[in-house]
């Protein structure tokens, strides 16, 4: 799915060769300040390569649109956006960017449940804690149903027990509707437990992957 060709970015990220398999959970582990995040935003164009190439589909990103890109390949940061308003409104404010159909309040209150936010659809969103206000947006990127999820860091703010329902839900649901799961995480113990692919960053570059 994704190829990286003598990479670089400033003086942060230098990969001489990597793979990212499509329809696999991927997970991206390493210390703070790694590179970890600057490699997802590469992946969408948030930000380009300074050397080399990256290959989505063997196409050139460089050659992609990067709005048609972000569609199919949308990323959560570690601290999400949350935008005035409700829960209601937060989930769709997605699909709206994206010029994409709405839905309605049954299919909503679905996703709310597989992110595990017990919240009126009414409710005012900036009143939320951390880690409601991260569960919401993880909803809301669900919605969207991209090919690819970037996900950096999505349970930080989430305490252990609630961590591991939501990323066996999220990798359910991967699996399920045959999508694509770029994980950056500090838990070692959930990218040993769910990964297919674990690459491990190092000041910038691969250490090692296992799996693919």
């Amino acid at each position: 799915m994704f190829q990286l060709k003598n990479v670089k970015y400033k003086n942060i990220l230098d990969i001489k060769q990597l793979s990212i398999p499509a329809n696999k959970i991927t997970c991206v582990v390493g210390e703070s300040g790694s590179g970890k995040t600057t490699l997802l935003r590469l992946l969408n164009k948030m930000i380009n390569c300074t050397e080399g190439e990256i290959f989505y589909n063997n196409n050139a990103i460089s050659t992609i649109n990067s709005i048609e890109l972000r569609r199919k390949v949308v990323m959560l940061p570690q601290v999400p956006a949350i935008f005035s308003g409700t829960v209601r409104d937060n989930l769709l404010i997605g699909l709206k960017f994206a010029e994409e159909p709405l839905v309605d309040d049954e299919k909503l209150s679905e996703v709310l449940n597989m992110v595990h936010l017990d919240k009126p659809l009414d409710e005012d969103a900036d009143k939320l804690s951390g880690g409601e206000k991260q569960k919401l947006a993880l909803g809301r990127v669900v919605l969207m149903d991209p090919e690819i999820f970037l996900l950096d860091e999505p349970s930080s703010a989430l305490d252990e027990d609630t961590e591991q329902i939501i990323i066996e839900k999220l990798v359910h649901y991967t699996k399920k509707t045959n999508k694509t799961l770029i994980m950056v995480t500090h838990s070692r113990k959930i990218a040993r437990t769910y990964a297919d692919n674990i690459i491990q960053i190092k000041n910038g570059k691969v250490l090692n992957q296992k799996g693919e």
